[in-house]
């Protein structure tokens, strides 16, 4: 789409003036009174959700090393959309446009990779947190929290596809190295800000074939992170979360950090639990598995995509997975054990509008999780009247949760839907398209 189809299609769908939307959402907060849900209360939740946006989105998962590695690990970003990021500063700039379109305070998640080296080759084995204080500074700006990745994928020394279960000695010990010191970043993130970093761990390991022995990448992928998490750091600076995979481009028939392991290792070592959305199955969904994780684990890591036919990672959308896991935090409570990211690249759209068309539909799903009467479906389903259940579960998908979410990004200060496009229209043509 050019900026200038773009700039058409939203002016055709620009909504009239404020106060329409204060009456419409008056006659929404009467509508879902009468089922016993406070609307100014639900909102008032919403805006104290925050989501972990994940840089990888503005670049492709490019990074910034000087060395230029190619994207590896079994990654593919697809497309050619101009107006990339090529640098931390254009990738802040865009980043805090597409904050400016999505209401709350949010979070920024990072990938070691993406560390400032003067134009330096520094080893991943060696960085240091200060690599990383231009996000720091920024972050303070923008007042966020910042969230954390090791970096275990392209990169020489995971050219093979193994890296913690690698059976070379002194590969698998520079990424444990490599683990431990992304874990002082973490927490000296989560020190500067105020507010723990979430620092996750996700290693490719696996084999494109059937493998003859499934124990031992295994038990050395144990072993390498009981090393990088041997040292005990301060939990008010950094949580420590772990994540699977089913598989991978390059290890379709084996994945060492399988969803088993890893459940079984955080329950072991009171890690957090990365369920990713594009991580299992095409028929799996992770919002059936979030009750029976939050039974033995204290916290969750959810990163939330869409898989269209594997890990293919697109924009989040409006399905009914998307609002199922947003169901399942709020009809149990578990908003305050859960950390809530976004991991999706798709070069092919713009790739600020992607950042907030992912991050404005999860928090759309939080909202009519919010705005649903669980007191009395919970009264239905425990009398037995699964009718009556049914039938107003299927009332609630045409309750105006539209006017509740326009008034809510007015009150926040971002554009509504049919509005918040035009601003990245502007940006594309004033900034944007002037990238080479």
């Amino acid at each position: 789409m050019t900026p200038c189809a773009c700039i058409r299609y939203v002016r055709f769908g620009l909504s009239k003036q404020d106060t329409q939307s204060e009456k419409a959402y008056a006659l929404a907060r009467g509508q879902f009174a009468t089922l016993g849900v406070d609307t100014d209360a639900a909102l008032a939740k919403l805006s104290k959700i925050p989501i972990s946006i994940h840089c990888w989105q503005g670049d492709d998962v490019g990074g910034f090393e000087p060395s230029g590695v190619s994207l590896g690990g079994g990654l593919v970003a697809t497309g050619n959309y101009p107006g990339k990021a090529r640098t931390p500063d254009e990738l802040r700039s865009d980043a805090a446009k597409a904050l400016s379109l999505i209401p709350g305070k949010h979070r920024f998640n990072l990938q070691a990779s993406y560390a400032e080296t003067g134009g330096k080759i520094v080893e991943r084995n060696a960085l240091k947190p200060s690599h990383f204080q231009g996000w720091i500074d920024w972050a303070k700006e923008q007042q966020l929290g910042l969230d954390f990745n090791p970096t275990f994928f392209s990169h020489p020394n995971a050219d093979d596809g193994f890296t913690l279960a690698h059976g070379d000695k002194g590969i698998r010990e520079f990424w444990i190295e490599h683990g431990i010191v992304c874990r002082h970043i973490g927490a000296a993130m989560g020190r500067a800000l105020g507010s723990p970093c979430v620092t996750n761990v996700w290693v490719p390991d696996g084999y494109k074939d059937t493998p003859v022995d499934r124990h031992g990448p295994r038990e050395r992928l144990a072993k390498s992170l009981d090393t990088i998490f041997a040292e005990p750091l301060d939990a008010n600076h950094i949580l420590d979360s772990v994540e699977a995979k089913l598989f991978g481009i390059g290890s379709e028939s084996y994945v060492v950090g399988s969803h088993e392991f890893y459940f079984g290792y955080a329950v072991a070592n009171r890690k957090v639990l990365c369920l990713d959305a594009g991580h299992f199955h095409p028929t799996e969904v992770i919002s059936d598995k979030i009750s029976s994780a939050m039974q033995w684990l204290d916290r969750l890591l959810l990163h939330v995509s869409r898989g269209v036919r594997w890990d293919s990672d697109h924009v989040v959308t409006m399905t009914d997975e998307l609002q199922a896991i947003a169901h399942e935090l709020v009809r149990n409570d578990y908003l305050g054990r859960t950390h809530l990211g976004l991991d999706y690249f798709d070069a092919s759209i713009n790739r600020v509008a992607a950042w907030a068309i992912g991050t404005r539909n999860l928090l759309k799903a939080l909202l009519i999780a919010l705005l649903e009467p669980i007191d009395t479906l919970r009264q239905m389903e425990q009398a037995g009247d699964f009718t009556a259940r049914l039938a107003l579960l299927e009332d609630m998908k045409l309750m105006p949760f539209g006017a509740v979410w326009h008034y809510h990004c007015l009150q926040q200060g971002v554009p509504p839907d049919l509005n918040w496009m035009q601003e990245v229209c502007r940006y594309e043509e004033d900034i944007l398209a002037k990238r080479s």
